[in-house]
């Protein structure tokens, strides 16, 4: 038996290319990443001072803090510029017609 879940985080329309959107699931806000290369999600907040990323800006494949303008990668949280040196938490999406869904263990 599969043990995957699916929760629908948002529309695909909601997301304009370069820009970003914050979510909550079960307590925790993800951000939602609209790159070239596709959507990412990532936990919202800051490895260094859990600044919440949201308020920062997306270049490319990068989330910019805007406490401290720590980089970090969307595609695998990894921190790419200090203050920051510990990555952040990725979460696995996929896109199903129009929807945004996150697949997580349950």
């Amino acid at each position: 038996m599969d043990n995957k879940s699916a929760h629908r985080l948002a529309s695909v329309r909601d997301i304009d290319p370069g820009k970003t959107l914050c979510v909550e699931v079960d307590g925790r806000e993800i951000l939602i990443c609209h790159t070239k290369k596709g959507f990412f999600a990532v936990d919202n907040l800051c490895s260094h001072a859990a600044a919440r990323l949201c308020e920062g800006k997306l270049k490319g494949q990068k989330i910019l803090c805007p406490l401290h303008g720590a980089a970090f990668d969307v595609r695998d949280g990894s921190a790419l510029t200090r203050p920051a040196s510990t990555q952040i938490d990725t979460f696995p999406i996929r896109v199903a017609g129009d929807d945004i869904i996150l697949v997580s263990d349950s």
